[in-house]
């Protein structure tokens, strides 16, 4: 279904039109500086992309699928707005989604998702629907955690604040252990970001969690999950530089206002 169909063509020409008719070169080199992976934009607000959105929906009346599968095909231009509107396409048929949308998705991340604004989008807005309509739990969606996609694995820790309320905090926690050592820091982030946020909910478990953690953990990781505790109770889960690394700058002639001085 996810070929580039009569339906999709047409689509895709209302979408170009309505984005070159738009282009603002000068607001897309501004947004440049939220996206350290890159940011390949027209510099259109997200807001201003609804209009679209609802044109696309009254004119097309394109079902849940179709939409699962033109997400694939607007990803993969690379586009900032393409990736949005199908998620806002997304967005507006929840109630509708089924394990076809469920597994499309998770392709978008796979596959297509190139920036923290998209996975985190999808972690806040869609994934947490997923849970609602139990078309995954925590089991099934362990292939989610485990995949090679580091947006994927972004939007999964940034999708469980979304249904922390739901779900027992230790068995969240014992989700997110393989994950303390994953190497992305964009899945650090969303880790630290996470356990902060879970911290208000329930500390208890949480701070049982760095004290086992911790040793493993990222500094920053951990300077971001304890960021809401008390000082005194937050040193205790940090971890600090060695010796010879914390002294490093204060010896290393380049950082030396002295050092070459005659």
């Amino acid at each position: 279904m996810q070929d580039m169909n009569d339906k999709f063509k047409a689509i895709f020409k209302v979408i170009e039109k309505f984005c070159f008719d738009r282009e603002d070169p000068v607001k897309a080199i501004h947004n440049m500086r939220f996206f350290q992976e890159g940011y390949d934009a027209f510099g259109i607000d997200d807001d201003d992309l609804k209009p679209l959105r609802d044109r696309i929906l009254e004119d097309f009346q394109i079902s849940v699928l179709e939409i699962a599968d033109l997400g694939k095909l607007l990803f993969k231009t690379g586009k900032y707005e393409f990736g949005t509107l199908a998620i806002m396409l997304i967005k507006k048929h929840r109630p509708r989604m089924d394990a076809y949308v469920y597994d499309a998705v998770k392709q978008w991340l796979d596959e297509g998702v190139e920036n923290w604004a998209h996975a985190d989008l999808l972690a806040i807005k869609i994934i947490p629907v997923f849970f609602e309509l139990d078309l995954c739990n925590l089991e099934s969606f362990e292939s989610w955690r485990d995949s090679s996609g580091k947006w994927t694995r972004r939007a999964v820790v940034m999708s469980l604040n979304s249904i922390k309320q739901a779900i027992d905090a230790k068995a969240l926690l014992e989700f997110i252990t393989p994950m303390i050592q994953d190497n992305e820091k964009v899945v650090q982030q969303a880790i630290g970001i996470f356990l902060s946020d879970l911290w208000n909910k329930n500390n208890a478990s949480v701070e049982d969690f760095l004290a086992e953690h911790k040793d493993q953990m990222d500094i920053a990781t951990l300077k971001t999950a304890t960021s809401p505790m008390p000082i005194a109770k937050a040193r205790l889960f940090r971890k600090t530089l060695p010796r010879h690394q914390s002294h490093h700058k204060r010896n290393n002639p380049r950082h030396n206002k002295k050092a070459g001085a005659k």
